[in-house]
């Protein structure tokens, strides 16, 4: 019966969202009130008053969705095209089924992981969002002081409005810091110097949208009348070029900020420029994944931009497998989009990610209570795994292996 619920809601919600009808009224976000826009139909709905009453993060959605601008909250929850590979990041995770094993020591759970050098306390990193501060103004130094509290790593978008210099000072340590293909070369060198200077040694070249996205889904559901949203973003829940602190100082007249025209000639170029860890992210083929591994990358996200990117309905949790089999430990996997449970990480981990990132996640704790709304899911996600991982007999994560689940077709 929860099924069949949670299905008929799911439809409902899209009717609403691609209805002319609803549109002329404004889309969907005009009835954001009465209607849960929520990634997971059937969860809770409980509207909270404080971080400490969230008994899972979806507790945090609810109340995030009351309080974020309806515009931002339809940019933020919606997908690409039919909103399917969105869903399909999250339905992934209900073709794997843990193994667990009795009777192992649980007493001594460790959750600490060490990338690149540096030792964070769980495997959990916060994904690059170039809107968080629409969220909430300083949302970035937000989301640093929580990343800080709770031993985490975080990554900074490129098209932030903080300046990646204020956001090591907050959290302590340089953030892993993002970068889209500029159009220009010399813009990207001299970005790349920028963030060199800044004290960062990891670079996260996102390469899934440089020919641009179907962001239909916001379309349709965003308010009709963008009268407020033209005093802070142009219009739209983005970041405009003039206010992304990592172009201070650079002219970009003319200049696109994701470049369509990038191949891997370019990749090579960032490799011999830029003399820290190199990772690529938005990877989800063998092919691309040996490509990597030729072209001397040091680390893969596999990401599908949390079902933003296109419409490929296929879920990151189903890519993951054959990009570790083909890279065979030569280098580390990462991979985020769909992450909303301890059991969710556990999984990824067992299929050979060595961390997992949060987008959503991130933004619901950011827009229902600030910084203590991260810290909250951070702590929620990190006590979920350290649980399943206590109960499946996993000490260490690098205990966690395929042994520990299996998938609906048999195979383990």
């Amino acid at each position: 019966m929860t099924n069949s619920i949670s299905d008929d809601r799911r439809a409902f919600l899209k009717f609403l969202a691609t209805s002319p009808f609803v549109s002329a009224f404004g889309g969907i976000a005009a009835f954001l009130p009465k209607v849960a826009f929520s990634q997971d139909p059937g969860e809770s709905s409980e509207i909270i008053s404080t971080p400490a009453s969230a008994l899972d993060i979806f507790d945090l959605e609810a109340t995030a969705q009351r309080k974020v601008p309806p515009g931002h909250w339809a940019y933020m929850s919606s997908g690409v095209e039919d909103n399917s590979t969105l869903h399909a990041n999250r339905d992934g995770f209900k073709h794997i089924e843990l193994r667990p094993r009795r009777l192992r020591d649980a007493t001594k759970v460790d959750m600490h992981v060490d990338l690149f050098g540096t030792t964070y306390d769980s495997p959990i990193f916060t994904s690059p969002i170039g809107s968080v501060n629409s969220f909430l103004p300083e949302g970035v130094l937000a989301v640093s002081r929580a990343c800080k509290a709770r031993g985490t790593l975080e990554i900074l978008a490129m098209g932030t409005s903080t300046p990646v210099e204020e956001a090591n000072r907050t959290l302590g340590r340089p953030v892993w810091q993002q970068l889209y293909a500029p159009g220009s070369w010399d813009v990207c060198e001299r970005i790349l110097r920028r963030i060199e200077t800044a004290g960062c040694t990891v670079l996260v070249l996102t390469v899934d949208v440089n020919v641009g996205r179907n962001l239909e889904p916001y379309l349709r559901s965003r308010p009709k009348d963008l009268t407020q949203c033209a005093a802070c973003h142009q219009g739209e829940p983005r970041t405009p070029v003039s206010a992304r602190r990592l172009f201070d100082g650079i002219d970009m007249e003319g200049v696109r900020t994701q470049n369509p025209a990038a191949d891997w000639i370019f990749a090579d170029r960032i490799r011999k420029s830029w003399k820290g860890k190199f990772i690529i992210k938005g990877i989800e083929t063998r092919e691309d994944a040996q490509l990597c591994v030729d072209h001397g990358i040091d680390g893969i996200i596999v990401s599908n931009h949390g079902g933003r990117s296109m419409e490929t309905r296929r879920a990151t949790i189903e890519a993951l497998p054959e990009v570790v089999a083909q890279v065979d430990n030569r280098i580390p996997v990462f991979m985020d989009s769909g992450i909303r449970r301890g059991t969710d990480i556990f999984k990824a981990l067992a299929l050979g990610a060595k961390a997992v990132g949060i987008g959503r996640p991130m933004m619901w704790g950011l827009g229902s209570f600030g910084q203590a709304g991260v810290d909250r899911v951070l702590e929620i996600l990190q006590g979920e795994l350290r649980l399943v991982m206590g109960a499946s007999g996993t000490r260490t994560v690098a205990d966690i292996t395929p042994a520990f689940i299996s998938t609906h077709d048999g195979k383990s």
